[in-house]
């Protein structure tokens, strides 16, 4: 499914991948990651075998032009998770919204595990 809006230029429609793809990309980037994870355990088995890591750990939905993203980060030792989870998902927020000109509605971080 695709996001779609309208402005001075025209119609935008953007694929929830792209979405996903940006939000694991400025996750990744985020202060206190260590690395995203799979929610179930087939999303990891065809990670194996296949090169595509760009949407791992993130979950795009999209209601009436509104994007809700869930992320499945591991955190790094001796952060403040809840510092943490917020910047992070302030920034996705930020990033999805200035990037892609839609509106994000919610991003829920669900911290998986914390790691050295």
């Amino acid at each position: 499914m695709s996001l779609t809006t309208y402005n001075k230029y025209g119609k935008l429609s953007i694929s929830e991948d792209v979405v996903a793809v940006i939000a694991n990309v400025t996750a990744s980037e985020c202060y206190g990651v260590v690395d995203l994870v799979s929610r179930r355990f087939s999303e990891n088995f065809s990670h194996m075998f296949n090169h595509d890591q760009y949407n791992k750990g993130v979950k795009v939905t999209t209601d009436d032009n509104y994007i809700y993203v869930d992320v499945y980060p591991i955190l790094k030792v001796g952060v403040n998770v809840e510092a943490v989870k917020k910047s992070l998902a302030d920034t996705i927020s930020f990033n999805l919204e200035k990037l892609t000109g839609m509106r994000v509605k919610h991003v829920q971080v669900n911290v998986v595990g914390i790691r050295i």
